[in-house]
């Protein structure tokens, strides 16, 4: 697929390394010679200098034959108009990246789509969202809920503590033999894999598992950590991301922002209504002690350094804080996390390619995830009319080795599938699938 991105910063970078990996063909266009040669030199990719608003430069970009117009600019303006003019020169889809949350409701999308911008993306209210979500759910460190929760893909550290610690995926099954669940990936280290029966829990594991459960009580009772309701939570940073946070935790939670600039402070006291701003340094510690750090349920480090956010996030493991959040922006950080002791650590890089790639692979997509420091998707397919999956159970298939279905959807329900389920047309196929498997599996959902 041709695919053409507008702005080669971070974000742009990002997805244009993952497209490169996947085999697509891609055109990176930036005004600025120093990010561009920074790209040339690590990523296959063709470059143009130049301003992404222009309709030479977009035409030399060759859009006439791309199917996929990407605009990430930090410029919001300068995205949306670049879609505009992308879809009128004949591109079949556009995204832009937004940084205005207003223009993600039903009826500004609908305008917006109207005048060629497909799709809007907002890298940091994903990472917005996310936070609400793992709050929600506070003893997992990942989790991702498809058609609002009909399924629920969940990742946990197992600990020496926890009951699974030391048994074979097969004792586990036997103990838990309810069929609300299915672990599908192991994250040891940096391998990740799907377990087979005889294969051994081992302390420091990552668990990933799928669940039609909508209660998360049951699903905790061999993950093997306190639930402990949230309510109190701290939130560093005077980043856009962590006002939206703020603004997003600010109705159910009792929030507090620790921000250095004063004039950052004012911004936040006028658009949130009930949080606590705090005029003082994040990254000293008796600041953060100062304002009551160790009685916090949870902590949610947003400042534009990550090292800063993963240190202080640290701090308040250290001090007894249930839930600690670290947002990142090196993927060289993505697999800290469960070996150095935070809950969880956010790319906003990673969330918006896993927002974007959907559009990219074939096959009736619905979603697409992926966590931090797993070397896999998980992938939502609609099971269509010539689809072969729906002749036979799903014992009977030869599902690609390195992939496997980790939950279905029919309907208003969720279904954990065993080998007996047989797919039926318009079901939504939850997919785990590593890397060797993706082209395969693709393959079976055309």
């Amino acid at each position: 697929m041709n695919i053409v991105i507008a702005g080669s910063g971070e974000v742009g970078f990002h997805l244009a390394q993952l497209l490169v990996n996947d085999g697509q063909s891609v055109t990176l266009i930036d005004s600025d010679d120093e990010i561009l040669s920074h790209a040339a030199d690590q990523l296959d990719v063709r470059i143009i200098r130049g301003d992404v608003t222009s309709t030479r430069i977009l035409e030399n970009a060759g859009l006439a034959l791309a199917k996929l117009f990407i605009a990430v600019t930090t410029s919001q303006s300068t995205n949306l108009l670049a879609c505009i003019l992308a879809k009128k020169m004949g591109v079949q889809k556009t995204v832009a990246r937004i940084s205005n949350p207003e223009f993600l409701d039903n009826d500004q999308k609908t305008y917006f789509k109207g005048i060629g911008v497909d799709h809007l993306l907002s890298p940091r209210w994903l990472a917005a969202k996310e936070v609400l979500r793992l709050i929600k759910r506070v003893s997992a460190t990942d989790i991702f809920e498809f058609e609002e929760g009909k399924i629920s893909i969940i990742g946990f550290t197992a600990d020496q503590s926890s009951p699974i610690a030391h048994k074979t995926f097969e004792e586990f099954y036997n103990q838990y033999s309810d069929q609300h669940f299915r672990v599908f990936a192991v994250l040891r280290g940096h391998q990740t894999f799907i377990p087979q029966k005889t294969d051994r829990i081992m302390p420091s594991d990552h668990i990933y598992l799928s669940t039609d459960l909508k209660d998360f009580q049951e699903v905790n009772s061999f993950v093997g950590k306190t639930l402990k309701k949230v309510r109190n939570i701290m939130i560093i940073g005077d980043t856009a991301v962590a006002k939206d946070t703020a603004k997003i935790l600010d109705d159910n939670f009792d929030v507090k922002v620790v921000i250095k600039s004063e004039r950052v402070c004012k911004i936040f006291i006028r658009d949130l209504k009930d949080a606590a701003i705090i005029k003082g340094d994040p990254s000293k510690t008796d600041v953060l002690v100062e304002e009551g750090l160790e009685h916090m349920d949870a902590f949610i480090a947003m400042t534009d350094n990550s090292e800063t956010n993963i240190l202080t996030s640290l701090m308040a493991e250290e001090l007894g804080v249930y839930k600690t959040i670290a947002l990142v922006d090196n993927p060289a950080y993505t697999h800290l996390s469960q070996k150095i002791g935070i809950d969880t650590i956010i790319d906003k890089k990673l969330l918006a390619a896993n927002n974007i790639f959907r559009y990219v692979r074939k096959g009736k997509i619905e979603a697409i995830a992926s966590f931090h420091g797993v070397d896999a998707e998980i992938i939502e397919y609609i099971v269509h009319e010539d689809n072969k999956l729906v002749r036979k159970a799903l014992g009977e298939i030869n599902f690609p080795e390195g992939a496997i279905i980790a939950g279905v959807i029919r309907g208003s329900k969720g279904v954990i599938p065993d080998a007996s389920l047989q797919l039926q047309i318009d079901d939504k196929v939850i997919v785990f699938m590593l890397p060797v498997a993706i082209k395969k599996v693709e393959s079976l959902f055309k």
